[in-house]
């Protein structure tokens, strides 16, 4: 009898103060992301590729979506005085 394919439980964590968000599997940490580009990476560094970030079976977003990333936009591109 065949076993259905079991996706992985990926979280993509709120944001930290900083922006960050910290990205699970399970128990484990998997990485900090920054971006939704920063997903995707990690993701593909796990061996996890995903080809859609809003699909919802395989990707729970909590705190917003993979274009919510506050804290990080008045950072970006300042340099420090």
């Amino acid at each position: 009898m065949a076993h259905p394919t079991e996706h992985p439980h990926v979280v993509v964590h709120p944001p930290a103060l900083d922006g960050s968000r910290r990205v699970t599997e399970g128990d484990q940490t998997l990485g900090i992301a920054t971006h939704a580009d920063d997903v995707s990476e990690i993701l593909r560094l796990a061996d996890l590729y995903v080809t859609d970030l809003e699909e919802g079976d395989f990707i729970e977003w909590q705190g917003g979506g993979p274009d919510d990333w506050p804290g990080l936009s008045e950072h970006h591109g300042q340099q420090p005085a």
